[in-house]
């Protein structure tokens, strides 16, 4: 059986299939390494400002201090693949609080940029080490 992430990946892609003229514009992949995103929350409490919109903290206060800094990396490892995705990188045309990832109706992540709903798919997985990310965006 596939992990989760690979399944709604794959049910992504036969979506795209099925709709009329719709491609692949990008597709962005980011890994973050935990531990480093831990350290940087400890050296400041503002480098969570830096990465998350107000709607993306108020889910970030939810979690325990463990799931905290789960949340904070695998957020900023989208925002890494939808920026990659998105043909620019971070940077002055996709900066990190033009782009939002919240929870949809079923507990998936949904990407927003510019507050406009993004046309495509995001899949955050963590383990213990890392946070990964992948985007799928279309035309």
């Amino acid at each position: 059986m596939a992990p989760p992430q690979f399944t709604i990946i794959i049910h992504a892609l036969l979506e795209i299939g099925k709709g009329e003229g719709h491609m692949i514009k990008g597709i962005g992949l980011d890994i973050v390494e935990i531990d480093r995103i831990e350290k940087a929350m400890k050296r400041t409490d503002k480098f969570k400002d830096r990465i998350l919109t107000t709607r993306e903290k108020i889910l970030f206060d939810s979690y325990s201090e463990t799931r905290k800094v789960e949340f904070l990396a695998g957020r900023f490892a989208a925002k890494e693949a939808f920026s990659k995705a998105m043909g620019t990188g971070i940077g002055e045309q996709c900066k990190l609080h033009d782009m939002e990832i919240l929870r949809g109706k079923a507990g998936n992540p949904v990407l927003y940029f510019k507050e406009e709903l993004a046309h495509g798919f995001v899949s955050i997985t963590h383990s213990k080490q890392y946070a990964a990310a992948q985007v799928i965006l279309l035309e």
